[in-house]
Parts: structure tokens; sequence; C-alpha cells
């Protein structure tokens, strides 16, 4: 079978079920409209988290975009969004609501995040476009995934030889024209060399066979596991209309 080799008890469960999960709790949690659901969202966010073993110190790390984010929101919706007054003086232009509003959108933000990392996260990337290859997602967009993430480092390191050359012949950024005029060469030329990089790899998978189309040797198998873990995501998902849409 085509499995990460990790011993973290979610990679039991293919990678399909899993990708589904993903989009399934992002959809959910976009619509739910309270804030029990999300709560119970979020503790279902964790428990993704739990099975994969992430390390806390990642998941930190993972998050912390969210942090400014929601810092962001917070000092702009209050006031921006009209509704009760949170105080007197400077804070009576700012709305509890659109504090609550901030609050919600981080929160459901946070649970997207959380969820993904969990379900997703201890995949390697090639077994995540092979599955959104069964999902039946457009093979050029499973593509243009599979080679950002490969040469988004590579880019990086041309950008760092430039940036080094730049600093050996004495390049000291500042705030005038001189320093917006490198910065603009810098751009252009990695934009060039990127253009050059694209097409040497395109001869060299030419050169190899490829036909616009990868073949894999092993594929996806369902176990039991993924049966179980099927109903379970069957079994959330009745919880969730049931709670959000009946009761």
């Amino acid at each position: 079978m085509l499995r990460h080799s990790s011993a973290a008890p979610i990679d039991r469960f293919d990678p399909r079920l899993r990708t589904l999960a993903v989009g399934l709790t992002a959809l959910g949690t976009v619509a739910a409209g309270r804030l029990l659901t999300l709560l119970g969202l979020l503790a279902l966010g964790l428990v993704f988290l739990a099975l994969a073993r992430m390390p806390l110190a990642v998941t930190i790390k993972r998050c912390l975009p969210l942090l400014g984010f929601g810092v962001l929101l917070a000092m702009i919706l209050p006031w921006t969004v009209p509704g009760t007054p949170l105080g007197t003086g400077f804070w009576a232009h700012a709305s509890s609501e659109g504090l609550t509003q901030a609050g919600l959108i981080t929160l459901r933000a946070l649970i997207i995040i959380l969820a993904t990392i969990g379900l997703v996260g201890t995949l390697e990337i090639p077994v995540l476009g092979h599955a959104f290859v069964h999902l039946r997602i457009p093979p050029k967009l499973v593509f243009v995934f599979l080679y950002a993430v490969r040469y988004l480092q590579v880019l990086q390191d041309e950008y760092h030889r430039l940036r080094t050359a730049m600093v050996t012949r004495g390049f000291r950024p500042a705030m005038n024209r001189h320093t917006y005029r490198a910065y603009g060469y810098l751009v252009g030329m990695l934009l060039v060399r990127s253009l050059e990089r694209s097409e040497r790899i395109l001869t060299a998978m030419r050169c190899r066979g490829f036909r616009g189309k990868f073949y894999v040797l092993d594929h996806f198998h369902f176990t039991s596991w993924d049966v179980l873990f099927g109903l379970i995501c069957v079994i959330a998902t009745g919880l969730y209309f049931g709670w959000e849409v009946v009761w």
C-alpha cells in the first residue's frame, strides 16, 4: 500500500479519506452557526492532532501566523462592524459584535489549520498528490501543486544566492531609489532564472519519457481501519447536521 512510513495512528487510514475529511471539516466549520458546534469541531481537530502525534513545537510554529491574523481582525472589526459599544470614551466607537466576529473568524481558521495538520500533515507530498488524482481533481492543478511544493525551496535557495552576491558587492539596503532599483533587478533576475530552470526541468522530463502523466506502482487499498474511519466521519456528519439544522 502507498502509505506514509510514520508510526502515527492517523497513518493507518487511507489518504483519500483523510483528504475528504479535511474538506468536510473545513466546510462544516465555515457553515457552523453555533459556538457549541465550533467548540465541538475544535475538539475534533485536537483529536486529529493527537492521532497524528505532531510535535507541539511544530504545531505552534504553524499556528503562529494565525495569531497575527487574529490580532489584525481584533484591531479592525470592532471599529467597522456596528453594534453595542464596548465602553465609554475611546471604546464607545468599538462594538462588541465586531470583537465577537473577529474571535469567531480566528476560531474557525484555527479549527481548519488543526484539522489539516492532523489529517494530512504527516502525508508525503507525492502521496497527497496521488490522493488528489483519485479524488478527480484536475491533473493540471495537481501538477501545479506538486511542482510548487517541490521547487519553492529551490527558488528560495536561488534568492539567497543572488542576495549574497549583492551583499558581497557592497549592497546595503536603505530607503532610497538605489535600493528599490536593486530589489527590482533581484526580482527580475529571479524570474529569469526560474524560467530558465523550468525549461531545463521540462527538457529533462521529456528526455525521461514524460508525457503529461505520472505513473505509480503502488495504489491505495481500503482496510478495516478505513471502514472504521469512514463510519466515524458519517456519524460525525450526521451529528453535525442534526445539531445545526434539526435541533
